[in-house]
């Protein structure tokens, strides 16, 4: 296990929550008390039976942290799945072990065809919490998009790592600028983070209480 990548994983977590304390506390209600090893065993047991491998030692340890997001009620506004309050990270919501092995164990036909080849993934965000279709992978070459409609696939990694991942989300939140991720930005809205193009905004144009976090040009 390499201990440098733990503890840098821990730290950016800890310090993206502390923002969320700060600035979007309903998002940081959302989060999950720690996953408990019964979870993360249950989970890791199925990856081994099905797929031959185990976690990354990296998102079990993320799990040691918060065991994944929820759904939270708002009471500024109640058209449920308008505003999800547990997706404050760029691609999604941070899954339950549950969660994060759904995915790959999809990729097996009902005659055991395993059609991601034998590829050794999670995945750790899903863009919803039944995270059937896209979200991030993590494998031993890094963190990367992977989708499953239209066709399986999984792009070239994108971060080498879930730590380098969360600090360049927290260096997006801390010092800018906006779109150092990409085109979709952090911004407020009812007290949760949300990441949204503001060309093409994914909220509802009666959600006009969005504010982004840093200026958009």
């Amino acid at each position: 296990m390499d201990t440098e990548l733990i503890e840098r994983t821990a730290t950016a977590w800890q310090q993206l929550t502390a923002w969320l304390r700060e600035h979007a506390p309903t998002s940081y209600a959302s989060v999950l008390p720690p996953a408990t090893e019964a979870e993360i065993a249950e989970a890791e047991g199925l990856l081994r039976q099905y797929c031959g491998f185990g976690l990354p030692p990296e998102l079990v340890a993320l799990w040691g942290l918060a065991g994944g997001v929820e759904q939270l009620d708002i009471e500024e506004y109640d058209e449920e799945g308008e505003v999800a309050t547990g997706a404050f990270l760029p691609h999604g919501v941070l899954l339950t072990p549950a969660q994060s092995i759904r995915p790959r164990m999809e990729g097996f036909d009902a005659h055991g065809k395993d059609y991601w080849e034998g590829a050794e993934w999670a995945a750790p965000v899903g863009n919803y919490s039944e995270a059937t279709d896209i979200g991030l992978y993590l494998s031993a070459d890094g963190l990367g998009t992977w989708r499953s409609y239209e066709g399986l696939f999984m792009e070239d990694p994108l971060f080498p790592s879930i730590a380098a991942y969360l600090e360049t989300v927290v260096r997006t939140l801390r010092e800018g600028p906006a779109d150092l991720m990409g085109p979709a930005v952090p911004g407020i809205v009812y007290g949760c983070l949300v990441w949204q193009e503001p060309r093409y905004p994914t909220l509802d144009e009666t959600l006009p209480d969005w504010r982004p976090v840093h200026p958009v040009g």
